[in-house]
């Protein structure tokens, strides 16, 4: 029994010990990275300010490179193009610069931090060459850092557009909901939600696009994303005797939870938030059975602010988030009579062919 004890109290020994190293180790990493980063920060600065001095061309810049190249052979970085990042990267952030005198900058009108120290080189560059947007570019910044993303893995949410999918929801999940749920949340539910299915060209109501998108449900459970069912338009649940409908009524295979979605036309209004709010807590209590996650409200509304939704969401317990949606117009009549019919189009591509 006591070999045992000690066999265990090693193996715990072992695994705090190892935790520490790679503690260490991942200091020193991020320690080398932002000592990197000041040394490309300080080159960019002196190569900006003789380039604007002297105004030499692309010429001293090649010459600059290889006499590097050749003084630090076994330094990597000193390419003309990487030469040429390190410029973009001081003036990039040149204005917003602390007084601590390291790559990172605050951004005055939204008191954001950009943590540029703490990503690698080949993140600020991509960052740098495809998101001008600083609001974005602080939004990928944290999800690198949250979540490790890489390079690679970077470049793609980059492309598949993530900021405009998932970062401009405003949510109370990660005050509501366990770290990995508020996570997987985050990333089902989207902002904008694009009905392009729907037209209107008179006056319209919550209730016609309710019928518009159940009419065009296939499209619209596409639009809502994996795992989604749904359940019922105007759902009615009752609650202490009285009557009440739920906009549309939605379940999630994956997540196992109910979605609770109200429509509203317009802007986003904070009382809408108390509404949801009830719904969620009736379908917890009525509808949720055994192996049920907490059930998730999301208002659609035309037009949100983000920083009255977020205050409206501050002290509500229950998870919402807030998101737009944009439906298709239809073209005026005179302009749509002017476009060509697919016919005409057919006609025509098969006389230049002949």
């Amino acid at each position: 029994m006591e070999i045992q004890n000690n066999q265990f109290n090693y193996a715990t020994l072992l695994k705090q010990v190892k935790a520490r190293v790679a503690f260490a180790q991942k200091k020193a990493i991020y320690a080398a990275n932002e000592e990197l980063l000041s040394m490309y920060w300080d080159i960019g600065k002196l190569l900006s300010e003789s380039q604007k001095q002297i105004g030499w061309g692309n010429n001293a810049l090649e010459q600059l490179a290889n006499d590097l190249k050749n003084d630090y052979p076994k330094v990597k970085g000193f390419s003309v193009r990487n030469c040429q990042f390190m410029i973009q990267f001081y003036c990039e952030y040149n204005q917003q610069l602390t007084n601590t005198k390291r790559p990172v900058s605050y951004l005055g009108d939204t008191s954001l931090f950009l943590p540029v120290s703490k990503l690698g080189w080949s993140q600020n560059i991509t960052l740098m060459q495809r998101v001008k947007d600083l609001k974005a570019r602080y939004w990928y910044m944290v999800q690198c850092l949250k979540n490790g993303w890489s390079r690679d893995f970077l470049v793609e949410a980059i492309k598949q557009d993530y900021y405009h999918a998932h970062g401009a929801l405003a949510h109370n999940f990660d005050t509501t909901l366990p770290e990995i749920q508020a996570k997987q949340v985050r990333e089902t539910l989207k902002d904008p939600y694009i009905f392009d299915m729907l037209t209107f060209t008179e006056e319209y109501d919550e209730r016609d696009i309710e019928l518009g998108l159940i009419k065009h449900i296939e499209k619209f459970l596409v639009e809502m994303g994996a795992g989604f069912a749904f359940m019922g338009r105007q759902y009615h649940i009752e609650v202490s005797g009285k009557d009440f409908y739920i906009d549309i009524l939605m379940y999630n295979a994956f997540m196992h939870r109910y979605l609770v979605v109200e429509l509203k036309r317009g802007d986003f209004q904070p009382e809408y938030i108390g509404k949801l709010n009830f719904y969620c807590s009736a379908v917890d209590d009525i509808l949720c059975r055994e192996g049920d996650n907490q059930t998730i409200g999301l208002l659609l509304c035309q037009n949100k602010d983000r920083i009255m939704a977020e205050y409206a969401l501050r002290d509500v317990h229950k998870p919402i988030g807030v998101s737009d949606y944009e439906l298709s117009r239809s073209l005026p009549k005179d302009i749509k009579s002017s476009l060509p019919s697919i016919e005409d189009l057919e006609n025509k591509l098969r006389s230049i062919i002949e």
